[in-house]
């Protein structure tokens, strides 16, 4: 059985470059890195603070000590309360990603579910994520449902 820890601020790198990895993955190759200097900063100031807002749950890698296999990260969202979210969290699930090497031994599924716990400790009870067509198997074995709404972006 696979356990995933909750990921710390030493772990940022080694997040950002498995979100390479799935960004790689689901886009195609990029030599672009010049993101990933603001990532990994941004990765150790919110994961300093373990009564904020974000999370990741992460699973090292056997044979390389200070390396990841595999993450996921999370994010509470607050909006306006409604009657379908009367308190108005919402959590995010983003950036799972696991080494190609390691996939399908339960991995990514250990980091979601730690993730799903922390959503649920902080009382989030609607998630959302966007899914691959190789990781929506996963999510769908986790009870997550297609939803009607269509997603539309504005970027400035």
């Amino acid at each position: 059985m696979t356990l995933a820890r909750p990921a710390t601020p030493a772990d940022a790198e080694e997040l950002v470059r498995l979100r390479k990895v799935m960004l790689d993955s689901h886009l195609g190759p990029s030599t672009d890195v010049g993101w990933q200097p603001a990532a990994v900063e941004t990765l150790r100031r919110k994961l300093a603070d373990p009564s904020g807002d974000l999370a990741a749950f992460v699973v090292d890698r056997p044979d390389t000590p200070g390396a990841l296999a595999a993450t996921a990260v999370g994010i509470i969202e607050y909006r306006l309360g409604g009657p379908a979210n009367p308190t108005g969290t919402s959590g995010y699930v983003f950036s799972v990603a696991t080494d190609p090497d390691l996939r399908r031994r339960g991995h990514s599924r250990a980091c979601v579910e730690a993730l799903l716990d922390w959503f649920r400790t902080r009382e989030v009870r609607k998630i959302d994520l966007r899914a691959s067509r190789e990781g929506e198997p996963l999510y769908a074995s986790l009870g997550f449902v297609r939803t009607p709404d269509p997603a539309m972006r504005l970027t400035l």
